[in-house]
């Protein structure tokens, strides 16, 4: 069965690595452990071609749509990391005008410079052919609900694109207060992909909701990740907890969530979340991703095997609701 995968990852070492080391260590960014033999992920980040595409083939994935990892322009105020996101936004299109039927792009945006976003947007979308933006978590502890990035949301809307909202390492102070004085590689996971990524995220749809920033733009559409974040076993309860104080708002907290945030399966493979993801979002907002390279297209792939669904949902998570969401070729 074909398959579409949009949370999978690229970066471009010459450009990342202009970035001042200490200020992509302020940020959070620590080297990984690697198993013994393992590859580093961004050695495969930073190939899109031959090799990507041979590992695509081997789990069957038709299409990958590419989002930058790692160190980039959000970490550059001012013209330089204006220029940073325009040089990565041009090498993607390079790489997805090699292979058009099997890559397309989400744009990387100057998030340090807000004023220039919506431009880059625009001109990713129009001349490039990218089907939306990434936007990697809080940008100088703010999040998208903050006035400066008004202006890129209403470019998204009148653009008809969504914006991906990918994790990101926490602010520093929430770092020291949250993740700190423990183990640092447990420190540094815990902080990451095992718990802080995830409920990050989670804050940052509900700012989303909680601030009136979707009430205003109710044709922003947003992609989450890793089977919705925690958001849907907690949508019951927000409506719940939330009914006295959402007074300024026109809809329930849940019912804002699903009109306009799609999620996807991106590096969790196992049942239960999926459940609980299917029962409160339907199979018409979940999208199947890899998280390449930081999970294995394999078992990517294995997952949808075993997965028992009708084969018309099967298709709509395969590739169908992204095929629709983003434009692409059906």
């Amino acid at each position: 069965m074909r398959a579409i995968a949009l949370e999978e990852h690229f970066t471009v070492p010459q450009l990342a690595g202009r970035i001042d080391p200490e200020v992509v260590r302020r940020r959070g960014y620590r080297p990984r452990r690697l198993a013994p033999g393992a590859v580093n992920p961004m050695e495969l980040a930073a190939e899109i071609g031959e090799r990507r595409l041979a590992l695509m083939d081997e789990a069957g994935i038709g299409m990958q749509v590419l989002s930058n990892t790692g160190p980039g322009p959000d970490l550059v105020p001012g013209p330089d990391g204006v220029a940073m996101a325009v040089a990565m936004n041009d090498h993607l299109a390079a790489a997805v005008a090699r292979a058009p039927d099997r890559f397309a792009g989400f744009a990387v945006l100057p998030m340090a410079s807000p004023d220039h976003c919506a431009a880059e947007l625009d001109r990713c979308v129009r001349q490039l052919g990218f089907v939306g933006a990434l936007v990697n978590g809080t940008t100088e502890g703010r999040f998208l609900d903050h006035p400066a990035h008004d202006a890129l949301l209403a470019a998204a809307v009148a653009l008809d694109v969504p914006i991906y909202i990918h994790p990101h390492m926490a602010p520093e102070a929430v770092r020291e207060a949250y993740f700190g004085g423990i183990e640092p590689g447990a420190a540094r996971t815990l902080e990451a992909a095992g718990w802080g990524w995830h409920s990050e995220t989670a804050i940052h749809v509900l700012r989303l909701v909680l601030s009136g920033t979707l009430d205003r733009h109710p044709g922003l559409r947003i992609i989450i990740g890793h089977m919705g974040e925690m958001l849907p076993m907690m949508l019951a309860r927000a409506d719940e907890v939330f009914a006295a104080d959402i007074g300024h708002l026109r809809r329930p907290v849940s019912r804002t969530i699903l009109d306009q945030v799609w999620i996807t399966t991106s590096g969790i493979f196992t049942e239960p979340p999926f459940l609980a993801a299917l029962h409160t979002f339907g199979i018409d907002r979940i999208m199947f991703s890899v998280d390449y390279p930081y999970a294995s297209n394999m078992k990517g792939r294995a997952f949808l095997d075993r997965i028992a669904l009708a084969p018309a949902d099967m298709e709509r998570l395969a590739w169908r609701n992204a095929a629709a969401l983003l434009r692409l070729p059906s």
